[in-house]
């Protein structure tokens, strides 16, 4: 079992990376805050995504792979799911719909409610990039040994 690496900092560390880092009366350091690394690690997982599949953003994908655990959805719980506001949830669907991956139709007890639901077409598509989707998880998590990547995500699931 990898046990985590321990490093003492030593007074010289920490006057090298104030200095490196341009420390300031206010303490606050730009890459030490946990959104900015947060940020910086999607832009990573961004990027190799849209390196790895073309055709869809990372949002549509999310959206798709969870049409897929949960069938047909009121449009409001599928945006809450994925953690989209209303907005961004509203133009994902009608992109996906203009493609024929999704589709859309009143809810049966509220016609206020729009149900979303995978297309045929979208869950070939979503299955055969599949595969894909964990492929890119890998390789956002591929800088850190397999007992860090445990840790990783189950410490970040916790912010959830």
């Amino acid at each position: 079992m990898d046990q985590p690496a321990t490093v003492q900092e030593t007074p010289e560390d920490a006057s090298d990376e104030s200095a490196h880092h341009g420390a300031t009366d206010h303490g606050y350091v730009l890459d030490e805050q946990i959104g900015y690394l947060l940020r910086k690690a999607y832009q990573r997982n961004a990027v190799i995504f849209s390196e790895a599949v073309q055709d869809l953003t990372p949002t549509q994908f999310a959206v798709m792979a969870r049409l897929t655990e949960l069938g047909s959805v009121s449009q409001n719980q599928l945006g809450r799911t994925v953690g989209l506001d209303v907005a961004t949830t509203k133009g994902v669907i009608d992109r996906l719909v203009g493609r024929g991956l999704v589709q859309t139709r009143k809810d049966p007890n509220d016609r206020r409610r729009q149900q979303i639901s995978l297309t045929s077409e979208g869950l070939a598509h979503f299955t055969a990039h599949a595969k894909i989707g964990l492929d890119v998880s890998e390789a956002t998590l591929a800088p850190l040994t397999a007992a860090e990547q445990r840790t990783f995500t189950r410490l970040i699931k916790k912010l959830q």
